[in-house]
């Protein structure tokens, strides 16, 4: 196949140009040894490239002569370049991603080029090489400033310049040819620039002063514009070089682009668009980008100077070593080709495409970016979506756009690839650069790496390099050559689903594409199958050829199915892996999971005969009916599979070799009838092997019946009706084929019946669900119907268990809405004692519910309605006898039925509620209800609580006090009263909303609480008021309830009688305390029992109810009440550590003392601090000693009183500084200068008055807008109000479309319509003629709308007070 025109070579580029005829090169003054049969470079590109590269003249190269300023770094990562014996080494092998992407570069030594390189820096005294580009010739510069020119034959055509000039310019530091490849720059190293003609390699033009001398030249590139070209040196500036012809004389002016003050460049790269783009809408723009240390800027030269786009790098920290790259690229994206720039410094590559849209307008689009997991110190495009980065440790990357993927590494360290690091230090000319730009050139490589026409060339010490994509063909054909024949399919599959990266060589069209790759995928697989034969081990294990194998056919069945050959696979490749047993056997193995999946669907006949007979050997049955049920079966002789089937009991196999080989479905039934029929008649245990076939038959039948497949998928719609008239047409056979005189009657619906009469009915069931207008169905339905009642019915073969199962079913027939079935008076009475029978507890609700569906749909008409209501009752169907009573209207009765059933007690409120709150029901039977709910509150209550509670508070609201009464039980009157009263208890319901509760019930549940749930009591009394308080007050006295009885003294306002009774319960719980714990005359107990524990506890817990009685009554108490009150219970909580001192209570001692120190911290916010101190001085448990017992109080009141100081500092700061900030940003904010959009009155549309006529006030707003005061007055958007102005802007009023004057003067009383930053009052002060102008703005008082100018309007705001230490 020819290549696509896409692949486009060197050596298509050279035949772009017209070689003119070039004057002959002295060799003799040159010494330039002679190439007998200089090699092409489509000889290079397509040599072998195992083969090693050794140069032909094995001199070293003499560097003693060589300037060594103007000598070039070489390779960082080449420490053995002096070496010459490193060149004679084999190319290493390449690091690549083959497993995916296989060799995407081809990798080639430009040998001729080369080897001309090495032998003039020997003979010749050339210099090494500085500089390289690529055109239609390559070019490639020296040390000691030549220019050496190679033809597409790498044939030396010119050498430019001389050591003279060499030794005067230094080293070629930068080469750049035009587009039409005519001319040629050369940039030196001590800031000189030649141009050279190509045609005739005279010289045209010597330019010194294009730019600051003493900087080395970096960059010298030419645009698209023949007379247009830029550099860029050392000191970071950028120089405009235009080039003309005035009277014969070539002249070139510069112009400054970008100075190295504001920031050194490092890299520029104009777009150049070629012959094919020149009429591309960007070109004529001359789009220049320009790296530096810090930015990109993107310029456009023409037809001005203009910058488009600056872009700042990453602001993360960045290795000062990172080069800056930029690289141009044109790509196609909708049908319009547009260029696309690239660039980066560190590990993140950015996109920027710049386009025209229809109106002409120019924009750039910043794409998205990618990240690298290294540093590029190179980088290329080698066609629109794939880049070529070289890293720091000189191996190339190739990486897909799009996909941020790598697609192969190369290692490209033998290159000893040419830094451009001198240059960058500007060596020649003193090293007077920055240290930035220095470190930066440690690993510049610019001027070594060239790209053009999809190949990318590299400028080694020793050695040119070229790479250039592989087309897809040579990529998969490299995988071959090394027997990778694995990753070549994946490879080539790759490119048939065009999901592959770097594609060359191949068609747009999906179909011609496809095409071309699948019949080389075909060609590689029959390679793969001769490759396989040939290597296979012929000695060994058996168990090394099947691994050899299992390794290679799966690949070959797997993409023979991707390619939908199938020919290719059973009539090319298996007859070749015949001859090899073990193939054989591997490949007919493999076979089996792609037939499960469905992925093979039919086999050749040879392979299926080879396929079951394989098995077959290897007892591998189960595989052998796995395959046949997803397989075409037509072409194989069907007696022969049957009978294996059968012999080896693959009964499943053998239905569906019926069904689909014949659409025999009868047949399958008959033979397996024949397994089972026989033990089943005689009674007989069954066997496993007997219970699996009965279970596949009633399935069998079951699907032929629904029209579904056996085991899998549907049957032809075609053939639906006449397989369902087959089954049941053998089903009521009267006898079998070869029946004995002894048969029974219908022996095959026998037999079922016999397996398993439920799930035998299960089957007809759900048949039957699908008989609705098929008349010859429903006579199928009746005949079986009438079958199964004479076979079952009144016959001792079959158990009452049995028949019940199908009077079930008969009644569940019978209950269908479209039922048609039709069956005597006598039957029902039978199906109605069976399901009516106490003697079945089985399936009791199952039986009941088929009952009620019978009678639902009228059946009821059959039965005697007394005898069937006593039979519900005794069967305890008590949904059937609700169903019974409803059509009595006995009502009352149904309320029985509920409280009976079990399951169904819950409903009954549900029931109750909706039959007292429809209409529709009489007076009298509504009030039977109500008595019979009476009757039974009590089981209500115990059912649950809640639901009678709303159903009394609804129904029954006058009759709660007789309710109670008739509970008599004691919890069940708490239960009930707790769910009436307490709020809390109930859910969505208020029951006083609908009647009045009586204090006396409140009572009675507070002393109902009392005795059940005494926790819940304080909750209660706080969340009800429907209690008498002196009542109450007995009832908890009563009851011990001291905390409760403490809330109703409060309560009553007896707040001396609360806290003496809560006070006394400390006391008692703290001498208890004492009893229960450590002393000398009762038994030794630990210090922290859980009964000590306990108990502090509870003192704790009475402490806290104190203090928050205390707490409570402070606010209400004068001074010397509160301290009584406060003094008593610190007294309290002091009095017990004066009594027990012993050794043993000092655990108790400690909690104590942290309790009454949790009381004074309390008391201190109603008490004095010294009151307190004092009385704690007095007490002559802490006044004694040397303090040291009341050290500990005395500290944690400091504390509290510091952390409170503290806290209140803190909080004043805070807002002092919040005051601060809110001024001085209003203060800001009024300051604002604003900025007029006119020179004139929006008003009156005159000019401001000049500064010789009056002054007069001018009033702008924060929308720009600008008016004289009188102005404004006259159209009335000022409001006096207060004695100050409010102003609106009567433009923007205007536009809203409201009145000025109704606008004002309904926001006057709002304040003021305008801010202080919204507007101000300008004086004119200009003193020049021109459109200066200067305004003061004074704010005003912070509430008024406008603000009139005044020495004395200063606002003027302070920091917070700084608060003393």
């Amino acid at each position: 196949m020819a290549e696509s025109p896409d692949s486009r070579s060197l050596v298509a580029a050279f035949s772009l140009l017209n070689v003119m005829e070039i004057e002959a090169i002295d060799d003799k003054e040159f010494d330039i040894p002679q190439v007998d049969t200089p090699p092409t470079l489509e000889s290079i590109l397509n040599e072998p490239e195992d083969e090693p590269f050794i140069l032909e003249d094995t001199c070293l190269v003499n560097t003693e002569n060589i300037d060594a300023h103007s000598c070039e770094t070489s390779s960082l990562a080449s420490s053995d370049s002096g070496d010459y014996n490193h060149f004679k080494r084999r190319r290493k092998a390449v690091e690549t991603n083959t497993t995916e992407h296989g060799f995407v570069l081809r990798h080639s030594v430009l040998k001729g080029i080369s080897a001309q390189i090495v032998s003039a820096a020997d003979k010749v005294d050339s210099g090494l090489p500085t500089a390289i580009t690529i055109s239609s010739v390559i070019a490639v510069g020296t040390s000691h400033g030549l220019a050496l020119v190679f033809d597409q034959n790498q044939a030396l055509r010119l050498c430019l310049g001389t050591r003279a000039r060499g030794a005067e310019y230094g080293a070629v530091s930068a080469l750049s040819i035009n587009h039409d490849c005519t001319r040629l720059l050369c940039g030196f190293a001590k800031g000189q620039i030649t141009m050279w003609d190509l045609a005739n390699g005279k010289l045209l033009r010597t330019i010194t002063d294009a730019h600051p001398p003493g900087t080395a030249i970096l960059h010298v590139k030419f645009t698209d514009l023949s007379t247009l070209a830029v550099c860029n040196d050392s000191g970071g500036s950028v120089f405009e070089l235009s080039f003309r012809r005035v009277m014969g004389m070539r002249t070139c002016e510069s112009r400054c682009l970008f100075s190295g003050s504001k920031g050194e460049v490092c890299c520029v790269e104009p777009l150049n668009a070629g012959p094919e783009l020149k009429d591309h809408p960007v070109t004529q723009y001359s789009l220049l980008a320009l790296a530096s240390l810090t930015k990109i800027l993107l310029l456009g030269l023409r037809p001005s100077l203009k910058v488009w786009m600056t872009y700042p790098y990453s602001k993360m920290q960045m290795d000062p070593t990172n080069v800056p790259l930029l690289a141009w690229q044109f790509f196609a994206v909708q049908k319009t080709i547009n260029p696309i720039l690239a660039f980066c410094r560190g590990d993140t590559i950015h996109f920027l495409l710049v386009k025209k849209d229809e109106v002409g307008t120019i924009h750039v689009i910043k794409q998205r970016q990618f990240q690298l997991n290294f540093d590029p110190i190179s980088l290329s495009w080698i066609n629109s979506n794939t880049l070529v980065l070289m890293d720091s440790r000189e191996k190339l990357r190739v990486v897909d756009r799009h996909s941020h993927e790598e697609l192969e590494v190369v290692d490209m360290t033998e290159l000893q690839l040419v830094y451009n690091s001198s240059h960058f230090k500007s060596l020649a000319t003193g090293g007077n650069v920055s240290q930035a730009l220095a470190l930066v050139g440690e690993r510049a490589c610019f001027q070594s790496v060239s790209s053009y026409g999809g190949q990318i060339i590299y400028l080694g010490t020793k050695s040119v390099h070229i790479m250039t994509l592989r087309n897809w063909r040579e990529r998969v054909d490299h995988l071959l050559k090394q027997e990778k024949f694995i990753e070549a399919l994946s490879l080539a599959w790759s490119f048939h689903e065009g999901t592959a990266k770097a594609v060359l060589g191949l068609y747009a069209d999906p179909a011609k594409r496809k095409g071309v790759v699948a019949d080389k995928m075909v060609e590689i697989l029959l390679q793969y199958v001769n490759h396989s034969l040939k290597k296979c081990p012929e000695q060994g294990k058996i168990q090394v050829m099947e691994h050899h194998f299992q390794d290679i056919v799966p690949v070959m069945v797997d993409y023979c199915i991707l390619l939908l050959r199938m020919d290719l696979l059973f009539n090319e490749i298996y007859p070749r892996l015949v001859e090899n047993s073990v193939a054989r056997s591997v490949f007919l193995e493999s076979l089996e999971p792609y037939i499960l999946n469905e992925r093979i669907g039919s086999l050749t006949t040879p392979v299926m005969r080879d396929l079951l007979s394989y098995f077959q050997e290897n007892g591998k049955m189960e595989s052998v009916e796995g395959c046949l049920l997803h397989m075409d079966i037509t072409n194989l002789d069907i007696k022969q599979v049957v009978k294996m089937c059968w012999d080896n009991k693959l009964y499943d196999a053998m239905i569906y070799v019926f069904n689909s080989g014949i659409n025999d479905y009868v047949s399958p039934m008959e033979k397996l009838f024949q397994t089972i029929g026989p033990t089943l008649r005689e009674g007989k245990p069954l066997k496993d092997e007997h219970v699996v076939i009965g279970n596949k038959l009633l399935v069998y039948i079951s699907c032929c019946l629904a029209g579904r497949a056996y085991p899998l998928g549907d049957i032809s719609e075609d053939l639906v009706p006449q397989v369902k008239n087959q089954v049941f047409e053998f089903l009521i056979r009267l006898h079998s084929v070869e029946a004995a005189q002894e048969e029974e009657l219908y022996p095959f619906i026998r037999t079922l019946l016999h397996f398993d009469t439920q799930e035998f009915l299960n089957v007809l069931a759900l048949t039957f669900e699908d008989f609705k207008n098929d008349k010859q169905a429903l006579e199928y339905q009746q005949r079986i119907v009438d079958i199964l009642l004479k076979v079952m019915v009144d016959n001792s073969e079959f158990t009452p268990s049995q028949v019940g199962c199908l009077f079930t079913f008969l009644a569940r027939q019978l209950a269908k809405p479209d039922n048609t079935l039709f069956v005597n008076r006598k039957l029902f009475d039978q199906v109605l004692e069976f399901l009516c029978s106490p003697d079945y507890d089985s399936r009791h609700t199952e039986r009941q519910q088929v009952l009620l569906e019978l009678l639902q749909i009228g059946a009821v008409v059959q039965f005697e309605e007394g005898h069937l209501l006593n039979l519900a009752e005794k069967a305890e169907f008590y949904q059937v006898c609700e169903f019974m009573y409803d059509r009595k209207h006995h009502y009352d009765r149904v309320v029985d039925c509920y409280l009976k059933d079990p399951l169904r007690k819950e409903e009954l409120f549900n029931y109750i509620h909706t039959f007292l709150s429809m209409p529709g029901y009489t007076s009298d039977e509504k009030q039977s209800v109500r008595v019979k709910t009476l009757q039974h509150i009590k089981d209500l209550v115990i059912i649950n609580p809640i639901k009678t509670t709303e159903l009394i508070a609804v129904h029954f609201s006058d009759k709660v006090q007789s309710i109670v009464t008739d509970l008599q039980d004691e919890y069940l009157v708490f239960q009930f009263l707790m769910c009436l009263l307490d709020p809390s208890s109930r859910e969505g319901l208020n029951p006083q909303d609908v009647m009045k509760v009586g204090p006396y019930l409140n009572e009675l549940l507070v002393d109902l609480l009392c005795q059940f749930c005494p926790q819940q009591v304080i909750t209660f009394l706080k969340t009800s008021q429907d209690y008498r308080l002196d009542e109450t007050i007995q009832i908890t006295e009563k009851h011990k309830l001291h905390e409760a009885t403490a809330y109703l003294l409060e309560k009553k306002g007896n707040l001396h009688g609360a806290f003496e009774l809560l006070l006394q319960t400390l006391k008692d719980k703290l001498h208890k305390l004492f009893l229960k714990g450590p002393a000398a005359d009762r038994p030794r107990y630990e210090k922290n029992t859980s009964e000590v524990q306990s108990l502090l506890q509870i003192v704790e817990e009475v402490l806290y109810d104190v203090i928050a009685l205390c707490q409570r009554s402070s606010y209400i108490l004068n001074l010397q009440q509160r301290e009584t009150l406060w003094f008593y219970l610190l007294e309290a909580m002091m009095s017990p550590q004066k009594l027990h001192k012993s050794p043993d209570d000092r655990h108790i001692i400690k909690m104590l003392k942290e309790l009454t120190m949790d009381v004074l911290n309390r008391m201190s916010s109603f008490i004095a601090p010294p009151v307190i101190i004092q009385r704690i001085l007095q007490d002559p448990v802490y006044g004694k000693g040397k303090l040291s017992e009341i050290k500990t109080l005395i500290i944690g009141m400091l504390d509290t009183f510091n952390y409170e100081q503290t806290l209140l500092e803190t909080t004043t700061n805070l807002l002092n500084t919040d005051l601060h900030w809110s001024l001085s940003h209003l203060r800001k904010a009024v300051s604002r200068g604003l900025y007029p959009r006119q020179d004139h009155c929006n008003i009156c549309l005159q000019h401001y008055k000049r500064p010789q006529e009056s002054e007069e006030e001018i009033v702008i707003f924060s929308c720009g807008h600008l008016y004289h005061c009188q102005c404004l007055q006259r159209k009335e958007t000022c409001v006096l109000g207060k004695r100050v102005y409010s102003w609106s802007c009567y433009k923007c009023m205007s536009s809203q479309g409201s009145q000025p004057a109704e606008k004002l003067s309904s926001e006057t009383s709002k304040s003021h319509s305008t801010s202080l930053a919204q507007l101000t009052f300008l004086t004119e002060h200009t003193h020049s003629h021109s459109n200066e102008r200067a305004g003061l703005s004074n704010p005003a008082h912070p509430l008024t709308g406008s603000i009139h100018y005044s020495e004395n309007s200063l606002l003027k705001l302070s920091p917070p007070p700084l608060v003393e230490e």
